[in-house]
This record gives structure tokens, C-alpha cells and sequence, in this order.
């Protein structure tokens, strides 16, 4: 276990794979902690330096009083990622996760240099929708809002499984005050100017039944990025790499691949 301190936030952090390798970033979905990617590892390239992390108020993270702004995710994620002396890393961001990629890549062309947006845009969902959201945790409690959320995140073939249990557990498990403050910062994030501004590589993944983030508002933002492509992954929800690892696996190390010598 290793926790470093970052933008004033003490952040658990994960290093796998080969120290000299090409980094290679995870960043989670609001929700959820670096176990997110557990499954997607193994098919990867080797010879790859895998960096996971914690959100500011998920998993083994610091839960700093929030709400929180956008531009603290970021703060937060540059600060570590210097502290990691990264640079020219494949960025992989998920939902909240993918929006601070976008801030990240436009200020830090140098940490950044090829990024993977996978179920999220440049702007999401309504204040009013994310207020409502905050308010219910606050008074309720992320267990009132948790069979919702789960409909959102996966198939409804997923929903049946006996692992849907586990998920579950980690999002209620959640730092309420974390949750609600990332939700905030959602709520009045939009990364139009930053996605406008970005000159990486970027491919945009999408679930075809992701109820969170549809497929159409993905490639609307990947869209704006001029050196961008766009898949997505059928029959899968908000989080495809939890339903088909492998599909998700294969798309980013054939991006690996492509981003190599760039």
C-alpha cells in the first residue's frame, strides 16, 4: 500500500508492471476505487508501468471537506503524477475519471501524450439532476440511491449476475461527503475549451447500453478532437471494461500500439 501526498490530499496509489516502461494512467469513475481496473491489467502489453489511484474522497484516498471543483481533480492528479515523475503517459479516464483527463492533456501536454476517453464527455448530465443527487446522498445516504445507479452502470443482463454484489458494495462504500463532492464538480464542469485544445491521440470508448453516458454524447465530444477515433463496445453498460475486459483490453493496446512513437 503507498499513499502520496498530492495537492494537499493524501492519495492511495498503485504501481505495477515495469518501472521503465511506458506509463500508462488509470482514473476511476465517481463511485468507485482503483479495484476498477483489476480485470483489464492482465490482457495488457507488458512491459507497461501501470499507475492506478483514488479519487480525493474514494477508496483509501484523504475525503477533504468538500464540494469540489473540477480544477481540483486536476490539481490533484498533475500534482501526483509530477510526485510519480510521469511523463508521456497513455491517460485512461473513465466517466469523472475522462474529464479530468480533458483538463489534464490541454494543461499538461507533457504528462499526457495519448488519451483514452472511455464513457464521458465534455459536460454531463444537469446541475439540477446532479443537486438532486447530492441532496439524496446527504439526507438518505448512497444506499437510497444505489439500485438506480446500478441500472445506469451495467446491462441488464449484467444486473443478474452475483457479481453485480460486489459493485455494488464499493459504490455504497463510498466516503458519502467523496461522492457528493465529485458530484459537485461534475455538475458545473464544462471541458468544451479543453477537449477543443487537445492535440493527442485520443480514443473515445462508449457501452452501447451505457445509460449514464450514451454512446451519442461520447462521440459528440470525441468528435471536437482532431486526432481522435471512436468505438464502441455492444451490449455493455457504463463500465465496459467490467463486462468485456477483453474487448476493452484489446482496444487499448491496439492504441498502444498506434501511440508508440508518437
Amino acid at each position: 500500500m503507498r499513499i502520496i501526498s498530492a495537492n494537499g490530499v493524501a492519495h492511495h496509489v498503485r504501481e505495477e508492471g515495469d518501472p521503465a516502461g511506458r506509463p500508462i494512467v488509470f482514473a476511476n469513475s465517481l463511485g468507485t476505487d482503483l479495484r476498477l481496473w483489476d480485470n483489464v491489467l492482465p490482457p495488457l502489453p507488458v512491459g507497461m508501468r501501470v499507475i492506478r489511484f483514488d479519487l480525493r474522497g474514494h477508496g483509501l484516498s484523504d475525503v477533504p471537506a468538500g464540494p469540489y471543483q473540477m480544477g481540483d481533480l486536476v490539481d490533484d492528479t498533475e500534482a501526483l503524477l509530477d510526485a510519480l515523475d510521469v511523463r508521456g503517459a497513455l491517460f485512461v479516464g473513465l466517466s469523472i475519471g475522462g474529464m479530468i483527463g480533458m483538463g489534464l492533456a490541454a494543461r499538461r501536454p507533457d504528462i499526457v501524450g495519448a488519451l483514452v476517453l472511455s464513457n464521458t464527455a465534455a459536460a454531463m448530465g444537469t446541475a439540477d439532476m446532479w443537486n438532486a443527487r447530492i441532496d439524496a446522498v446527504q439526507t438518505n445516504g448512497l444506499e437510497s440511491i444505489a439500485d438506480s445507479v446500478m441500472q445506469r452502470w451495467f446491462s441488464p443482463a449484467f444486473v443478474r449476475t452475483p457479481e453485480l454484489t460486489a459493485w455494488r458494495n464499493m459504490m455504497v462504500r463510498t466516503a458519502p461527503e467523496g461522492y457528493a463532492g465529485c458530484c459537485a464538480a461534475i455538475a458545473h464542469a464544462d471541458m468544451t475549451a479543453q477537449v477543443a485544445s487537445l492535440t493527442q491521440p485520443v480514443l473515445g470508448i462508449a457501452g452501447e447500453m451505457d445509460g449514464a453516458s450514451p454512446p451519442d454524447l461520447v462521440e459528440d465530444t470525441v468528435r471536437r478532437i482532431k486526432h481522435a477515433r471512436f468505438a464502441t463496445i455492444l451490449a455493455v453498460g457504463h463500465l465496459p471494461h467490467v463486462e468485456a475486459p477483453r474487448a476493452f483490453a484489446q482496444l487499448i493496446t491496439d492504441f498502444v500500439e498506434e501511440t508508440t512513437h508518437v
